[in-house]
């Protein structure tokens, strides 16, 4: 079954560089060797318009796993073999797991 982890998070105060390096440079590339996870792209937040937002950074994972509990499981059982990085604001941060419940729909010509 498919699945999508959407981590939500900022860098601490006058650390955006880092954070952005960080996540670019190493942080995605070594969840997808750790986790075995399939995919991983980030995205910035660029319009409020309908709803308040406290994350203005998106980190989105592509996973497919038969089981989703399994998912962050994963994630916490391998923290220990990936670089952190202290501009990343923790205690803003969250995560959300979907599961696929429908088949992926594409534009028909």
């Amino acid at each position: 079954m498919k699945h999508l982890v959407l981590i939500f998070s900022n860098p601490k105060d006058g650390e955006e560089a880092e954070f952005n390096r960080w996540y670019e440079d190493i942080h995605l590339d070594e969840i997808l060797a750790t986790t075995g996870w399939e995919g991983a792209q980030r995205f910035k937040l660029m319009d409020q318009r309908w709803a308040e937002s406290a994350h203005n950074y998106l980190a989105l994972y592509e996973i497919e796993a038969d089981n989703p509990d399994d998912i962050i499981s994963k994630l916490e059982e391998t923290r220990s073999k990936r670089q952190q990085s202290s501009s990343f604001n923790k205690e803003t941060a969250a995560i959300w797991v979907f599961s696929q419940i429908g088949p992926r729909h594409k534009k028909t010509t």
